[in-house]
């Protein structure tokens, strides 16, 4: 293996600390970079990054990117909900600002490589090809789909090949302590949900929540706060469970059905963005819907627009417009595209 610097992209927490480890442990040069977004708790978060490369004995260098996370993330996630969409901040941040922003200054440091803690399993040799990684229950390729293949190219994903479980031992076994818990949370939410973190930017003006008959059966609170399968906080009490279907910004309205109604045969897509386009589409492939989603067997029919309509051979739940339909070829990742609209 080359010997190369590598920029590491740390953020304190196991699995970008275990990556730097092991990197270091193949005998590249490696430089940490801590990315400033618009955590809230940033200072403390700093400090944790900053202690862990002390203890990995390589420099830390601070970037300063929440201008730019406010404008290409905060933005988007504002304007997306505005729409009635329902986005994901988080691919958007990998694209825009770690795999944008923070590997340009990564290159403008003179670095060779970067590396991240994502579990996914990248090929340089006849590529890139992106991967699942082989923990199947902690598998990130989903998060990386929308990246470009100059942004692959040269990538190095250290964990993909590792169990979270065997990437929290060796941290242990080397001495590592101290680190938070697995989050959940999107990192700028800090445990709000998004409609709390909106409720001061967005229009949260009442508007009736409608069944697809067009009965009135309640008052919503805004339409940011509600996504395309939520159950709760829609305060209608019934013998069967009420969801949300559809948000419909032009005219300030829910529309709710039934558990039945959620389903979806197909849906459209964006123009996609190919890491390895099929080489043909006469097969079935297989489309992850949103980051938690198994993923369903599925045909693509290539539009005229660079978008797919995607036929799934199973109907699929809760189909969201704004999310990310992500293709696969068994493990392998073939492209991504934004959902437009879902069809029965």
């Amino acid at each position: 293996m080359v010997k190369k610097t590598v920029g590491v992209a740390l953020s304190g927490g196991v699995d970008s600390t275990m990556t730097a480890h092991i990197l270091l442990g193949q005998g590249h040069a490696v430089v940490g970079f801590f990315m400033e977004l618009a955590q809230p708790d940033l200072d403390k978060n700093r400090e944790r990054a900053q202690a862990m490369a002390t203890r990995l004995g390589i420099e830390l260098r601070s970037v300063d990117l929440r201008q730019e996370f406010q404008r290409r993330v905060l933005n988007y996630l504002r304007a997306q909900y505005r729409r009635g969409l329902t986005p994901n901040p988080c691919l958007v941040c990998t694209r825009e600002i770690k795999f944008g922003l923070l590997r340009r200054a990564m290159i403008d440091a003179g670095i060779d490589a970067m590396a991240t803690g994502h579990y996914a399993t990248i090929y340089q040799d006849d590529g890139p090809r992106l991967y699942k990684g082989v923990d199947s229950g902690k598998d990130q390729s989903y998060f990386l789909a929308s990246l470009g293949r100059e942004q692959l190219t040269g990538l190095l994903l250290p964990l993909g090949r590792y169990y979270k479980r065997d990437v929290v031992a060796m941290a242990a076994a080397q001495g590592f302590t101290g680190f938070p818990g697995e989050s959940q949370d999107v990192c700028f939410l800090a445990g709000q949900s998004v409609g709390d973190f909106l409720a001061n930017e967005l229009d949260d003006s009442q508007g009736p929540i409608l069944t697809t008959a067009g009965q009135e059966i309640g008052r919503h609170r805004g339409l940011f706060r509600y996504t395309i399968g939520q159950r709760r906080g829609l305060g209608l009490p019934d013998a069967t469970p009420w969801y949300v279907l559809r948000l419909d910004p032009r005219r300030n309205t829910v529309i709710v059905g039934k558990d039945e109604e959620l389903f979806a045969q197909s849906l459209t897509t964006s123009p996609v963005n190919w890491l390895r386009p099929p080489v043909d589409f006469l097969g079935l492939f297989t489309v992850r819907i949103r980051s938690n989603h198994a993923g369903g067997m599925a045909r693509l029919l290539p539009e005229a627009s660079g978008g797919l309509t995607i036929h799934f051979l199973e109907a699929q739940r809760a189909v969201a417009p704004g999310q990310f339909a992500v293709i696969y070829d068994h493990d392998e990742v073939l492209g991504s595209a934004v959902i437009t609209a879902s069809n029965d």
